[in-house]
């Protein structure tokens, strides 16, 4: 491992959890056995997407209630819930009880902004209020203040029969450290320290204007640094990293031409900023442990971090699924200086 580097201390993974529309529940299953398998090879945590009007799982935080109940260890993190189709409150009592459902291993992940597509999904979402509604930082400040214990109303006491809290119940110990803002610009990474959560920092970073470097590691380690400097914790803040990353270790021949062609399709996105919010993305990383690895150390962001949750790609079978986890668990990994969980 190069002196520069820091030892890989958590690997995670990331998932979409995609399913065929005719048999959606077998997609589900699929999703469960993955984390469950993650369990089995010591990784640290399971991520699940968020898709909505789509063929992904559009309701992560009960599938991972569900993942709570057929696992004891692993940490289970949302990345991202978009917070422009939630209403903060019920989803801050959503998260809590399934955090004590599952012990205190919850990590919510989640984003400000707009829903996508919004002026198509505006009148199905928010059919009175659509012109009203607030999609920015106010949004994840209340459900943080909700999970943490602030009032939600000025009432508490007992009314006839029934006893009333003015906070949201249940409230989960330490469920508030936990909670973790998706963000891929300078000001997403400032906002998510001076308000103490921890920051996931994905494949996907804004180059934001002509004076930023164009280089995909100088721009996220830019957040990484602007995070940390922002954060009451500094340099022991908590970052994770999400690149696309596809060990070949044990793949077959028709698994490695499946991998690399993936990855090459994906690949003209990362010459270049792309669209109005200047874009840019990371290439995969397709290869040996050896290779990853060896891509890894040089990558600026990744030497400043210790905690990954790398992505699995959205369209491969499950069977791929559990190659790619036994590589990156038993070759890439420790290739890392990481050790599997206990």
């Amino acid at each position: 491992m190069p002196p520069s580097s820091r030892p890989l201390r958590k690997l995670g993974f990331l998932t979409i959890g995609l399913f065929d529309e005719a048999d959606p529940r077998r997609g589900h299953e699929s999703t469960l056995e993955i984390v469950e398998l993650g369990e089995r090879l010591g990784f640290d945590s399971a991520w699940l997407r968020h898709r909505h009007l789509q063929y992904g799982i559009s309701s992560p935080v009960a599938v991972l209630a569900a993942a709570s109940q057929r696992t004891s260890r692993i940490e289970l993190g949302t990345a991202v819930i978009p917070l422009g189709w939630e209403n903060p409150l019920r989803l801050a009592e959503d998260l809590a009880t399934v955090d004590l459902l599952s012990g205190g291993r919850l990590n919510p992940g989640v984003s400000a902004g707009p829903p996508m597509h919004y002026d198509r999904v505006r009148d199905a979402l928010y059919p009175d209020t659509a012109d009203h509604e607030e999609f920015g930082h106010d949004r994840v400040r209340r459900l943080l203040d909700f999970v943490r214990g602030e009032p939600a109303t000025g009432f508490s006491g007992t009314e006839g029969f029934e006893v009333f809290s003015d906070r949201v119940q249940p409230q989960s110990p330490g469920l508030g450290s936990r909670l973790w803002y998706g963000g891929g610009s300078l000001s997403s990474a400032r906002w998510a320290g001076e308000h103490g959560m921890n920051f996931l920092t994905s494949s996907v970073v804004k180059a934001e204007d002509g004076t930023e470097p164009r280089d995909f590691a100088a721009i996220q380690l830019s957040h990484v640094r602007t995070f940390r400097a922002a954060h009451p914790d500094g340099e022991r803040a908590r970052v994770s990293q999400g690149l696309v990353v596809i060990p070949t270790d044990s793949a077959t021949p028709a698994q490695r031409a499946r991998y690399t062609e993936y990855a090459a399709r994906r690949l003209p996105r990362t010459t270049a900023p792309q669209g109005p919010a200047r874009l840019l993305f990371a290439p995969d990383l397709v290869g040996t442990s050896e290779e990853i690895a060896e891509q890894l150390y040089v990558h600026a962001a990744f030497r400043e971090i210790d905690e990954v949750a790398f992505a699995l790609p959205f369209t491969f079978d499950h069977e791929d699924y559990v190659q790619i986890l036994t590589d990156l668990a038993t070759k890439l990994g420790p290739a890392l200086g990481w050790r599997p969980a206990g």
